[in-house]
C-alpha cells in the first residue's frame, strides 16, 4: 500500500509544479511604466550646460507654452536615430526643445551636437541621472511633451516620423 501512494503522490506534486509553470509563461512580463500624463513638471535645480549656475525648473518652463524635454546622450544610439526628427521640430517656431544630457561626458556631448546639429533651446545637464528618475524615466532617449508646466504627452524610446506628426498635431 505504502509503495502505490509514493508514486501517486509524486505524480500529483509534478502535475501540481507543471501547472503552476504553465500559467507564469501565459503573463506578460513585459514592463509597462506608470504614465505620467496630465501631472505636473517635477521641480528641480540643475546646471546648464557650459555654465556654472545652478537654475530652478521654474525659471525655464513658462505657461502657455509648448516645450519638448528630451534626455539624450551622445553615447546612445537610438538618441542618434531620433536627432533629424529633433532637428525637424528644432524649425517650429510653437515649441521650445529642452535638452537633458543623461550620464554624458561633456565634450562628448558637444562633439555630438557638432556632428549632428543642436536642435535645444537649452541644454541642462544630469551628470548622476536623478533629475530624470523624478521625470520617471527610465532609458534614453525619453521625451515629454509640456504645456502650462504639465506633462501631456511621454515618448519612450526614440522620436520617428510617426511620433513626428503627433507632436505636431498636438502643437
Amino acid at each position: 500500500m505504502k509503495s502505490k501512494i509514493f508514486p501517486l503522490f509524486l505524480l500529483i506534486f509534478f502535475l501540481i509544479i507543471f501547472f503552476i509553470f504553465f500559467k507564469s509563461l501565459q503573463n506578460s512580463n513585459i514592463y509597462v511604466p506608470k504614465s505620467n500624463i496630465d501631472k505636473d513638471i517635477p521641480n528641480f535645480n540643475v546646471k546648464k550646460a557650459g555654465k556654472n549656475n545652478i537654475i530652478n525648473s521654474d525659471e525655464i518652463f513658462k505657461n502657455d507654452k509648448f516645450y519638448l524635454m528630451n534626455i539624450w546622450s551622445s553615447w546612445c544610439i537610438p538618441c542618434r536615430d531620433e536627432h533629424p526628427f529633433l532637428m525637424i521640430l528644432s524649425r517650429n517656431k510653437n515649441i521650445e526643445i529642452i535638452g537633458l544630457n543623461y550620464k554624458d561626458n561633456s565634450e562628448n556631448a558637444k562633439i555630438f551636437l557638432k556632428e549632428m546639429g543642436n536642435p535645444y533651446n537649452i541644454i541642462l545637464l544630469d551628470n548622476e541621472g536623478t533629475i530624470s528618475i523624478e521625470w520617471g524615466a527610465y532609458g534614453v532617449p525619453e521625451t515629454f511633451l509640456i504645456y502650462n508646466k504639465k506633462i501631456i504627452k511621454k515618448i519612450v524610446g526614440p522620436i520617428d516620423e510617426k511620433v513626428l506628426l503627433e507632436i505636431e498635431e498636438l502643437i
